[in-house]
């Protein structure tokens, strides 16, 4: 059976004043009318307060049943395209008109112009992620899991890259690594808000922090309770001597390979100094061993975890290394904190098991050391061309810092930091500025040297913007 409703004198349609060219066949009559129905009505071939022809009228003229209609008209009334009163019959519902966008109320804040050239620290050269090396070793992954893999894991992280990370990280960082006190996060700050969960069970009340670095880290620690107080940074580190006069400190968070941001490594006495800080009063040493792996000048230094693997916690993450987007990263605990991590990280696991597994397989197969030794020549280039360029064409700009990670650290004419990075803005290139990672307290009775420098990227454009970038960012230097 087909009908269809046209205007004509002699069909009910007549009634809406429109051409609705309703087409109905097979068992889906009901729907196919409310679908038509409230079509109509969108599109405004049915204005609002057009009274719809009875059931009984309509079903006649289509040849259906009466209830089929009523169901029909019943579902448009529940949904409100249509109205229905005792005596008034079913009409068109009258619909709030929707708000012109030329009424909408007036934007509080400008939308953000896209940099044209991002320098900013933190992420590595994203256009050379692996990815014919990382898909092999998913497929080869995938190929051997076993079926457990797909359930809903163990809460410290799969075994497999567990034992991957335990083997790598003893020989490459110096870190002593059993797969059962290793936990995998999904990043930095998942291990970070772990651990204060832990600090505060403890009963710890403060946790010192870098006088330079993250405010993010610091405002998770801020707001899990604890107090943040500042551990001065200068050339040779943070001042881990400093550690024994700060009241109510249990744990510390440092980055001793390369310290964010300023670039410093942390000098071997002050290595010493944060260990037997932590083993005379039984504290703990955060190391953040972000880029750990890329030193240019030299070996890189083992972590200081290898020092005392009871009293530090070592965090490191494939971040920098490979992408933030894998959600990978991970602890070596103490044996004493394994059972109090695993009950703070609960059931729900944040990373991919096949993640996981991929990664596993890309350590074991020697595709990880490949990726990062050609990183590594590749930021070490681009390093040495900042250098050059910047003696050349900005002979008053500094670079400071290690040979080391994916960013350096320009030191600028006193005051000038400010005013450089706003140009930098205004000519599209995103810099930032050492005076936001400064931390420094009011009440710490301590005064951190004046510093105008900029923190800059040079590992994040890809190779066809990086000269583009660093032609830019010559242009705003004083």
């Amino acid at each position: 059976m087909e009908d269809s409703w046209a205007n004509s004198s002699d069909a009910p349609s007549s009634a809406f004043g429109t051409d609705l060219h309703l087409e109905l066949s097979g068992p889906g009559l009901r729907v196919g009318l409310t679908d038509a129905l409230r079509e109509a009505v969108r599109a405004g071939r049915l204005v609002p307060g057009t009274r719809l022809p009875s059931s009984r009228s309509l079903a006649a003229d289509l040849g259906i049943a009466r209830n089929t209609v009523a169901d029909s008209y019943a579902e448009l009334v529940a949904e409100g395209w249509l109205t229905a009163q005792q005596g008034s019959g079913t009409r068109v519902a009258r619909r709030a008109e929707p708000r012109r966008a030329a009424q909408a109320a007036p934007r509080t804040r400008p939308t953000q112009r896209r940099p044209t050239y991002g320098l900013l620290p933190g992420s590595p050269n994203l256009a050379e992620f692996p990815r014919t090396q990382w898909l092999k070793a998913a497929r080869r992954a995938l190929t051997a899991a076993p079926h457990d893999a797909f359930g809903y894991g163990d809460t410290l992280g799969r075994v497999e890259l567990r034992t991957a990370l335990a083997d790598y990280l003893a020989r490459v960082r110096g870190v002593y690594a059993e797969p059962e006190r290793v936990v995998i996060c999904s990043g930095f700050h998942h291990g970070l808000t772990l651990m204060a969960q832990i600090l505060r069970a403890r009963r710890v009340g403060a946790v010192a922090v870098e006088s330079y670095g993250l405010d993010i880290y610091r405002d998770l620690l801020t707001g899990a309770g604890l107090r943040i107080p500042p551990l001065y940074v200068d050339e040779r580190g943070a001042r881990t001597e400093d550690l024994a006069g700060l009241r109510g400190v249990g744990a510390a968070l440092v980055t001793p390979a390369h310290q964010y941001p300023t670039g410093v490594a942390l000098h071997p006495d002050r290595r010493a100094a944060a260990i037997d800080w932590a083993r005379a009063t039984g504290g703990l040493i955060l190391e953040d061993d972000y880029d750990g792996e890329f030193r240019y000048d030299r070996q890189p230094v083992g972590a200081l975890q290898g020092l005392d693997p009871e009293r530090v916690v070592y965090f490191g993450t494939a971040s920098k290394s490979l992408a933030p987007g894998l959600r990978l990263a991970w602890m070596v605990l103490p044996e004493d904190l394994v059972p109090e991590i695993v009950a703070a990280k609960g059931y729900v696991e944040l990373s991919s098991t096949l993640e996981q597994l991929t990664l596993a397989e890309f350590i074991a197969s020697g595709a990880y050391d490949r990726h990062v030794r050609a990183m590594r020549l590749q930021y070490r280039r681009r390093r040495d061309h900042l250098v050059a360029t910047l003696a050349e064409r900005a002979p008053g700009v500094r670079v400071t810092g290690l040979a080391a990670g994916l960013q350096a650290v320009l030191e600028l004419p006193r005051g000038t930091e400010r005013s450089v990075v706003e140009t930098a803005a205004r000519q599209g290139v995103a810099v930032s500025g050492m005076a936001e990672f400064r931390h420094e307290p009011a009440d710490s009775g301590w005064r951190l040297p004046e510093l105008d420098a900029l923190v800059v990227n040079y590992a994040a454009p890809s190779d066809s913007a990086w000269a583009g970038a660093l032609d830019a960012l010559c242009g705003v230097l004083p």
